[in-house]
């Protein structure tokens, strides 16, 4: 048989360059033109740019120094604070402890130095490691250390006013939660000598039904009435929690709100008186918080007061 014709291929078929008069590679690849060659900046741009890194600038400045007062400080504070305890407890221990006085109506008066701790202050219901030390003095610089007695001032278990004042943010804020306290809940002050349970005044919509609401019955708050009840009007203001602005200095008075009225000393309630700034991260207001004493017990080794177990 004869060979089979093999197949013959088509012509290749060359397409055609397409010619673009709009396309330049030349063009598309030149290079950036030169720092010389932009357009220099204008005065309002430039004035934006500093403005928005001067901006930069200060909130830098702002967050490090709230970082600085809110924790920086508190380490040191720590530090000053556990410092004057232990000099407190050092003296308490090599003192010779004078035995209170028999009277319950006097109390020996303590010896303060201005700048030394003289006292621990304990608040139960804010937990078992709340606890400070109290120096005497209420400058930045005592403060720095802990919660900080006005000078002339009630001491603690006296007839009178005893105040303290202490920090609510930064440098150990041991007032930081000031505005939670309710009425009745204790506030433990010891001495040397002595524990004095000073527990919080009925709040001001607490004081005209005070007598009919249940509260009053319970155990936490025997001994705990509106002043204005018992004392008399010269105590109408005083009242478990008040904001005030910082002129008012009245509040630490012997009497609260009673400046120049004179009231002998055995007509005079035993309140004790917190104060601090309000609101938070503000001094433009006083967070005020009194107290009454309702109890006190000797110091003995081993005895622990049943209310500092209170939550």
């Amino acid at each position: 048989m004869p060979p089979r014709p093999r197949p013959v291929d088509p012509p290749t078929e060359v397409i055609a360059r397409v010619e673009d008069d709009h396309y330049d590679d030349d063009e598309y690849y030149d290079e950036e033109p030169a720092k010389d060659e932009l357009p220099p900046d204008s005065l309002g741009r430039k004035a934006v740019r500093g403005f928005g890194e001067a901006l930069i600038t200060m909130g830098l400045v702002v967050l490090l120094f709230v970082v600085y007062e809110v924790y920086v400080t508190d380490l040191l504070s720590a530090g000053k604070q556990e410092d004057a305890t232990a000099a407190l407890d050092s003296e308490w221990n090599s003192d010779v402890v004078t035995p209170p006085p028999a009277d319950p109506n006097r109390q020996s008066k303590l010896n303060l130095i201005e700048g030394k701790a003289f006292a621990k202050m304990y608040i139960p219901v804010f937990g078992n490691d709340w606890k400070f030390s109290v120096v005497e003095g209420t400058t930045d610089k005592h403060l720095e250390i802990g919660p900080g007695h006005y000078k002339d001032t009630a001491q603690p278990g006296e007839a009178g006013n005893f105040s303290i004042a202490g920090h609510r943010v930064g440098k150990g804020a041991p007032f930081n939660d000031l505005d939670l306290l309710e009425s009745c809940n204790s506030i433990v002050v010891q001495t040397q000598t002595q524990w004095f349970v000073y527990r919080v005044l009925p709040m001001s919509s607490e004081v005209s039904g005070w007598a009919s609401n249940p509260k009053s019955k319970e155990a936490a708050c025997a001994g705990v009435a509106p002043l204005s009840t018992t004392l008399g009007d010269a105590y109408a203001k005083t009242v478990g929690q008040e904001i005030v602005v910082p002129t008012q200095g009245e509040v630490i008075a012997p009497i609260p709100h009673q400046v120049g009225t004179t009231v002998p000393a055995d007509k005079q309630a035993r309140l004790l008186t917190l104060t601090t700034c309000h609101p938070r991260f503000s001094d433009k207001q006083r967070l005020i918080v009194h107290a009454i004493e309702t109890k006190s017990y000797p110091v003995a080794d081993g005895f622990v007061p049943p209310e500092m177990t209170e939550a």
